[in-house]
């Protein structure tokens, strides 16, 4: 079923994020987590792509077993980087041929070693060329990402959402935001969005902190920014993980109350692979 599909009901669509593990005990492990958080009902599961295409075989066979044993609607992340248009195609035809129906089109971070995004000789060197390429030759749902604070490469907030009209215009039905800490940020990107003509539905990206100098790695990657009284809170935690964690979960319940009473269509946890604090943050918004 494709995602757009689910995002209709008038409750918010709960989603989870996992990633490629490296061995055999982390695929394991990723399983126990996708069973755990299987009880709160998601709308889809994704399973991101690996730098350069690292993990293309292992990111097909994973959705695939994720929507054929688990029964859960599973969503492919792809990129740009590293693949030409027949290399893309293979991936896609594997995904239409293990049943996936949703796939989320990326032009994906620079290869490593690389300072700058490169364009593949045969590729794409954006993901609104890797859309309208996917659109044009599958009936995938497709997504796309969002940044509420902006591309950190990008000029401007303007120029920001040129590209990301674009990139619905290119095909894209349904758009995942980049990781924020401050709700506000979410309502004025939306809000600026639609004045700027684009109407996909527009999916809130919460990742629950559990480890405050790891977040701050990620924030620094994807142009966030921690509130200075949630990170005046947690470097008051110091080393004690335990207290971070609370503090995250706690931050991260309070958004979800927030987006959900503003209309959210959908929130898609990013969850690095573990379930504790995802789940304590369900469970809070359960009771």
């Amino acid at each position: 079923m494709k995602i757009i599909d689910k995002l209709s009901a008038k409750t918010p669509a709960f989603s989870f994020e996992f990633f490629p593990p490296k061995d055999q005990a982390g695929v394991d492990r990723l399983f126990e987590t996708v069973a755990r958080l299987q009880a709160y009902e998601p709308a889809y599961v994704s399973v991101t792509y690996g730098a350069g295409g690292s993990t293309r075989r292992l990111t097909v066979d994973l959705v695939t077993r994720i929507k054929r044993e688990v029964g859960l609607e599973a969503m492919a992340h792809l990129t740009c980087v590293g693949g030409t248009r027949d290399e893309i195609s293979s991936v896609l035809d594997q995904l239409q041929e293990g049943g996936i129906h949703n796939v989320l089109a990326l032009r994906g971070d620079p290869q490593k070693g690389e300072s700058a995004f490169v364009k593949s000789e045969g590729g794409f060197g954006y993901a609104s060329e890797l859309a309208a390429f996917i659109r044009g030759r599958y009936d995938f749902c497709l997504a796309g990402a969002c940044y509420p604070e902006s591309h950190p490469e990008s000029p401007s907030p303007a120029e920001d959402l040129e590209n990301l009209k674009h990139k619905v215009l290119a095909g894209v039905d349904v758009l995942v935001t980049q990781l924020f800490f401050d709700s506000s940020d979410y309502f004025s990107f939306v809000a600026r969005a639609r004045a700027a003509g684009i109407q996909a539905p527009i999916i809130a990206g919460i990742m629950p902190i559990t480890n405050l100098s790891q977040v701050k790695r990620f924030t620094a990657l994807c142009g966030a920014k921690i509130p200075q009284p949630l990170l005046a809170r947690l470097e008051s935690a110091g080393d004690n993980l335990a207290r971070i964690q609370q503090i995250g979960v706690e931050h991260a319940t309070e958004q979800c109350r927030e987006l959900i009473e503003g209309g959210v269509p959908g929130i898609h946890f990013y969850t690095l692979n573990r379930s504790p604090a995802t789940v304590e943050v369900l469970e809070r918004l359960r009771a």
